[in-house]
C-alpha cells in the first residue's frame, strides 16, 4: 500500500513538474492567459483545472493500453497513420520551440534577477540538462520529488502573506476587476489547456507506459491536475494584487521581492529548478521520437536538440511566450476536442 501510494505521489508530481514550466512559474504565463481577464480570468483557471484532471488522466490510461513508447504512437492512435505522421511533425516543432522558451526562460532568471550574463544561464542549463537527460526517467523522478513539493508550498506560502489580514480588501480589489467588454476568457482556458497538454505528451506518453497500472495513473493524473488547479488560481490572485507586475518577464520574482533577499533568491531557485525540470522533460521525451524515427544514438540525440534549443533561445524569452503560446494553443484545439470526445481502447 505504502509503495502504491508513494508511485501515485511520483505520477501526481511528474504530471505537475512537466506542466509547470517557465511561463508557469515565473507568472508570464498566468498574466498572460488568465490575470489579465480579471474576474473572469479565475473562472477560465476552474475550466482549466478540470481539463488538466480529465485530458491528463485519459493520456496516461490510453498510452499504457496501447504499450506507447513516445507520443508518435499515441497520434498514430488518434489520428490514424497518415494524420499520426503529419501532427507528429508538427508536436515536433511546438515542443522544440516550448523548450527553447524553458531555455531563453533560464536565461532571463539570470539576467532580470541575478544581474548575470543572459547566455552564462543558458550555458549552464544545458550542461545540466545534458546530464541528467542521460539517466533517463529515474532522472526526471528525482528532480520531481523535490521541486514540485517546493513550487506548491511556496506559491501558498505568497498567497497567504499577500491576503492573510487584509481578505476582504484585496479579494475584493482583484474580484471586482471583470474586463466584460473582452470576450477572449472564454478561449483562454481551452488554448493553455490545449497548449500545456500537447507539449506535456512527451512525458505524460512514456509516463503511461511504464507505470501501467491504471489505478495509480487515475490517481496519479487527478491530484497533478489538483495541484495544477490550486497553483495556478493561488498564482493568479497574488498576481491580480500587484497589477504592475503584468509587464515583466518574471512577474512573479517581482512580487516575492516585497518579502526579503533570502525569499526571493530561494524563489529564483525554485523557478529555475521548474524550468530546467521542463527543458529535462522535453528534450527527454524528444529524444526518444528521434531515436525511434531515426536510429540515432541517444546521446547524439541529445546534443543534436540541445544545439537546435540553444540556437532558438536566443530570440528572447518574453517575446517567445507572448507570440508562441497562443498560436500553439489556437492550433493544439483540435488534439484537446479529440482526446475529450475519443473512446478508450480496450484493456
Amino acid at each position: 500500500m505504502a509503495k502504491q501510494i508513494f508511485s501515485i505521489l511520483l505520477v501526481a508530481a511528474t504530471y505537475i513538474g512537466t506542466i509547470v514550466g517557465a511561463g508557469f512559474a515565473t507568472g508570464k504565463e498566468i498574466v498572460t492567459f488568465f490575470s489579465v481577464h480579471g474576474t473572469f480570468g479565475a473562472i477560465g483557471i476552474v475550466i482549466t483545472g478540470f481539463l488538466f484532471i480529465f485530458v491528463g488522466t485519459k493520456i496516461m490510461i490510453i498510452s499504457a493500453r496501447i504499450g506507447a513508447y513516445s507520443y508518435q504512437d499515441l497520434n498514430v492512435y488518434l489520428f490514424g497513420s497518415k494524420g499520426g505522421k503529419f501532427v507528429n511533425i508538427f508536436m515536433f516543432i511546438v515542443v522544440i520551440c516550448v523548450t527553447s522558451v524553458m531555455l531563453s526562460g533560464a536565461g532571463a532568471v539570470f539576467h532580470e534577477q541575478l544581474g548575470l550574463s543572459f547566455q552564462f544561464g543558458i550555458i549552464i542549463t544545458i550542461i545540466l540538462c545534458y546530464i541528467v537527460v542521460l539517466k533517463g526517467m529515474r532522472g526526471i523522478f528525482a528532480i520531481n520529488s523535490y521541486i514540485v513539493p517546493l513550487m506548491i508550498l511556496f506559491s501558498l506560502f505568497v498567497f497567504i502573506s499577500i491576503f492573510s489580514g487584509k481578505t476582504d480588501g484585496l479579494v475584493g480589489q482583484v474580484m471586482a476587476i471583470l474586463h466584460s467588454e473582452s470576450w477572449e476568457w472564454i478561449i483562454s482556458p481551452l488554448t493553455y489547456s490545449s497548449f500545456n497538454l500537447m507539449t506535456a505528451l512527451v512525458v505524460l506518453v512514456p509516463l503511461g507506459n511504464e507505470i501501467r497500472d491504471e489505478r495509480i495513473l487515475k490517481w496519479g493524473g487527478f491530484l497533478g491536475g489538483f495541484g495544477l488547479f490550486l497553483i495556478l488560481i493561488m498564482s493568479h490572485f497574488s498576481l491580480s494584487a500587484f497589477p504592475a507586475t503584468f509587464s515583466y518577464d518574471i512577474p512573479m520574482a517581482e512580487i516575492v521581492k516585497l518579502f526579503g533577499t533570502v525569499l526571493h533568491v530561494f524563489f529564483l531557485l525554485i523557478i529555475f529548478g521548474e524550468i530546467f525540470n521542463t527543458v529535462v522533460g522535453n528534450v527527454f521525451g524528444i529524444t526518444r521520437q528521434l531515436k525511434a524515427a531515426f536510429g540515432l544514438r541517444y546521446q547524439h540525440a541529445v546534443l543534436l536538440i540541445l544545439f537546435v534549443i540553444f540556437v532558438i533561445s536566443q530570440a528572447g524569452y518574453g517575446k517567445l511566450l507572448t507570440v508562441l503560446y497562443p498560436l500553439f494553443g489556437y492550433l493544439g484545439l483540435f488534439m484537446l476536442f479529440l482526446l475529450i470526445v475519443k473512446r478508450m481502447p480496450e484493456k
